[in-house]
């Protein structure tokens, strides 16, 4: 049996959709140096027969990690589950940038991650979320204590679970050749090949350092060049990707926003002390259910965040999930989702 490596495609990806281990590709492909290794796209895998363990889904299996190609092949199912979905833009690559819709309520909360390449835990934390949510409304049963039918009537949530798709495959797959921004990138990371460090968007600019919130004091003190992570560009909103977000966030009028990113389990809810006094109170609801620390101000500029709470004068918060170095091992994903999942459903209630 043969397998043709797609985008996005990891070790640990291709094994969970073939139902058998990472080891079993590693042993039958001598290119493959370990888990961690990069599988190009088109390169193709030889696979074991007859050969199944019971395996999870994506979504459910803490052992894969969610990319871009993750994302899509939920959107049949979602479409069943009467999760509404929309393109709010296109990435450097041209890759859809998607926002999902539940809930039928007048007020509308913004939920967004995979801002970093190499944060994909939040992107599947969101999908994973989603997913669930949808579940218990179409099946009207409440989720731990909240009543999810009774919640989706009064509010409406967007989510946004992969701002970064470009970035994200790169830290999934690497880069080969043929690649567009090959050159371009390679330069970027110095000649470097591995990209586990790389937070930016394709063309090297953060997607979270590009918003018009004292963006001149942020990029000051950032580097002067596309980098793998904190160039903040050469003016606010110039990436498709942040303008995307930027578009459909005036648009839709959020009452409060939620950025998930990692790591640090904290939560910052200020921003150079313009945000409302009900901002305090309900980042103390959310440390409640999750054990997250609330941090007032990350001491930074040029974040969604930061230009949400500026420009609206409405609560915006940054949750950074889980702890240790980006990008965190997939088997941490459990423990994000343990402490995540009461936060993100605390926070349809603030």
């Amino acid at each position: 049996m043969k397998h043709i490596v797609g985008p996005g495609e990891t070790v640990a990806i291709i094994a969970a959709s073939y139902q058998i281990r990472p080891i079993d590709l590693i042993l039958l492909n001598p290119s493959i140096y370990a888990e961690n290794s990069y599988v190009p796209r088109g390169t193709e895998l030889t696979l074991p027969q007859n050969v199944k363990y019971c395996q999870d889904s994506f979504l459910g299996d803490i052992k894969t990690e969610f990319g871009h190609e993750q994302l899509v092949s939920l959107l049949p199912a979602w479409t069943e589950k009467g999760i509404r979905s929309e393109i709010i833009g296109y990435s450097v690559m041209k890759k859809p940038i998607y926002a999902f819709f539940i809930g039928s309520g007048k007020k509308k909360i913004f939920y967004s991650g995979g801002w970093h390449a190499n944060e994909w835990h939040t992107t599947k934390l969101l999908a994973l979320f989603l997913d669930r949510l949808a579940t218990y409304k179409q099946k009207n049963e409440v989720w731990f204590e909240y009543d999810i039918a009774a919640i989706l009537q009064k509010v409406t949530l967007v989510v946004v679970p992969l701002v970064n798709p470009d970035g994200v495959e790169l830290v999934l797959q690497g880069i080969s050749p043929g690649h567009p921004y090959y050159q371009d990138v390679l330069a970027i990371n110095k000649g470097m090949t591995r990209f586990d460090h790389w937070s930016s968007n394709i063309r090297g600019v953060d997607l979270n350092h590009q918003w018009p919130a004292q963006w001149e004091r942020e990029a000051a003190e950032s580097p002067q060049q596309p980098w793998p992570r904190h160039y903040s560009g050469h003016a606010p909103l110039t990436e498709p990707e942040a303008l995307a977000v930027y578009d459909m966030t005036v648009r839709e009028s959020f009452s409060h926003v939620l950025a998930f990113h990692s790591q640090g389990q904290v939560i910052y809810w200020g921003y150079r002390g313009l945000e409302p006094p009900e901002s305090k109170e309900m980042v103390t609801r959310l440390s409640l259910v999750s054990s997250y620390t609330p941090v007032h101000t990350a001491d930074s500029d040029g974040g969604f965040k930061d230009w949400f709470i500026q420009e609206t004068g409405r609560p915006g918060f940054t949750v950074e999930v889980g702890t240790g170095i980006n990008p965190l091992p997939p088997a941490v994903f459990a423990e994000i989702w343990a402490n995540n999942v009461k936060l993100a459903l605390e926070g349809l209630q603030l």
